[in-house]
């Protein structure tokens, strides 16, 4: 099968490729054209997965699907855009019809449930990798970012931490689980939902925030950096699930909520007066520590006492000395 034979087939056919509000011209010419509106900006984000790197190799493609996508839109929820389209470039071992007709079902399945359009991509050989580039808009002057925060704002997570982080061990096959407790768990790792709805409701009240891909320590390190503040995270405000502490028990959740990542909920710092009117119209939030002047992130204990721990979350690539 050549590469446009692949593309008719498997994805320029596909739901999720026949356009939408902001796609004026998808699949087919040298390049996709998107329509931003006077007044808006255009978000743009990459992500790469890397077979046995990110994912585990072999694994079911159809979740595949789900999960490469999910986690680049996660970065527009971030910024507080809404998704309008996105590309693929699909690197491939060996082209298998069954493998490509599971993968594009769950990638369909993902882009229909985020809004978002497939408007063009590129196929080729090699090990597997999938590149994700997604676009979203949002009013001009509304983006969310990392350097905003300011001394005295809450620190604030959008969810339950540390599930997919625990899911792990299922998805390598290393441990088993009660049926309950796994489903659980291996939802968040395979199909994360994006935080789209509350980005938005963050724009205009949230003073930064990012979505928590490398664990929360790591990834509030970068809220910091970006600001010039500190950060005081209490470990005893961490929200961790049933399922994830039956599986690995309360201390063993509340390491995988601070440093394992590939939650893709998001942190942002909130000045307090904004709290209570989120919380008043049903969102998620959990206040997980405060901003402080100063720098780096700080992990306190219930008598607040520094425990942080040497290793915050994942790096691609760490500097030996």
């Amino acid at each position: 099968m050549g590469e446009f034979e692949l593309i008719r087939n498997f994805f320029a056919a596909a739901p999720c490729a026949q356009g939408g509000e902001g796609v004026a011209l998808g699949i087919g010419d040298d390049c996709a054209l998107l329509a931003v509106a006077p007044g808006e900006q255009l978000a743009i984000s990459t992500d790469t997965l890397v077979a046995g790197v990110h994912f585990a190799d072999p694994c079911d493609p159809f979740l595949l699907g789900q999960r490469s996508l999910a986690v680049a839109v996660s970065d527009l929820a971030a910024m507080g855009a809404t998704p309008v389209a996105f590309t693929l470039a699909l690197t491939l071992p060996t082209v298998t019809a069954d493998w490509l007709q599971d993968y594009a079902r769950g990638l369909n399945l993902m882009a229909q449930g985020c809004g978002v359009a497939l408007v063009g991509g590129d196929t080729t050989r090699g090990p597997l990798s999938l590149t994700m580039t997604v676009f979203g808009r949002l009013p001009s002057g509304q983006a969310l970012v990392r350097s905003g925060a300011q001394a005295g704002d809450l620190m604030c997570v959008g969810g339950e931490l540390g599930n997919a982080a625990g899911a792990l061990p299922l998805v390598l096959g290393q441990r088993t689980a009660d049926p309950s407790i796994a489903g659980s768990l291996l939802a968040h790792y395979w199909s994360p939902q994006p935080q789209l709805a509350l980005g938005r409701a963050l724009r205009g009240k949230a003073t930064s925030a990012l979505d928590i891909s490398d664990g929360l320590l790591a990834d509030c390190g970068h809220i910091a950096l970006a600001s010039k503040v500190g950060i005081q995270v209490e470990r005893s405000k961490l929200p961790v699930s049933a399922p994830l502490v039956a599986f690995l028990g309360q201390a063993g959740a509340e390491e995988a909520a601070l440093s394992g990542g590939d939650d893709y909920v998001l942190a942002f710092t909130l000045p307090s007066v904004e709290l209570p009117g989120l919380l008043a119209a049903g969102w998620p939030i959990h206040v997980v520590g405060r901003v402080v002047s100063g720098q780096g992130v700080t992990l306190l204990d219930n008598d607040g006492r520094d425990i942080t721990p040497q290793t915050r979350g994942y790096q691609h690539f760490r500097e030996t000395t």
